[in-house]
């Protein structure tokens, strides 16, 4: 019977392949040998592996999605720029602009999911975030919530599980082979609320990618 492998080995132990398109998501193994997947904003990950995603949301909204049938899941880290300036300082519409960088985020995420195989149906959604952490007069964070929802429901997709706005910053770390999700609200927020400010600019400045279809 083989031994079993002692803590340092288990940190030495090899980091498996992420799946193709997925090489610039940072991985490594944290002191116990738990593979990690660290999720910055504008990021989305998926996985077969036995392994931990892990972010931190303030405003920003993340979808945990898996295939509990097939053990594929994965998890994305987006947020609404704000809104463009024409016309009404709205986001009722869900649409132009604004939403089409949720969309491509949720459906870039579902795709690669459904890609492994499996139906719709399968799938297990929980969400996170959207925390009143920015000094605005559009809540942002209450914004994107309102858009991942409406995205679900139009989509079909039923929220298992949430945890979402208040005022405070969320560490987030989902295990999809599980589906077990762990939440810690954080009380400092100056970090996140900073990176934060800073993915708004260029999410105000940059073009929009282009749509992507659900299969």
């Amino acid at each position: 019977m083989p031994s079993e492998l002692s803590p340092l080995s288990s940190r030495r132990a090899a980091i498996p392949k992420a799946l193709p398109g997925f090489e610039n998501i940072s991985r490594y193994r944290n002191a116990s040998g738990q593979l990690i997947a660290k999720l910055l904003p504008g990021d989305f990950y998926v996985t077969c592996e036995d392994e931990v995603l892990d972010t931190v949301l303030g405003s920003c909204v993340s979808a945990c999605i898996r295939n509990p049938r097939l053990h594929i899941g994965g998890m994305n880290h987006f947020m609404l720029p704000r809104p463009s300036g024409h016309g009404n300082d709205t986001w009722d519409s869900l649409a132009g602009r604004a939403t089409r960088y949720g969309t491509a985020s949720m459906e870039q995420l579902i795709n690669r999911i459904l890609s492994a195989g499996g139906h719709r149906n399968d799938l297990e959604v929980k969400i996170f975030g959207g925390g009143k952490v920015l000094a605005s007069l559009t809540d942002v964070g209450d914004h994107n919530v309102t858009f991942v929802r409406e995205f679900l429901k139009q989509e079909g997709l039923r929220v298992t599980s949430e945890d979402v706005g208040d005022t405070h910053p969320r560490h987030v770390q989902y295990f999809p082979i599980s589906g077990r999700v762990r939440v810690r609200h954080l009380t400092s927020r100056h970090d996140v609320v900073n990176h934060e400010q800073q993915y708004l600019k260029v999410l105000d400045k940059a073009p929009v990618a282009g749509e992507v279809d659900l299969f």
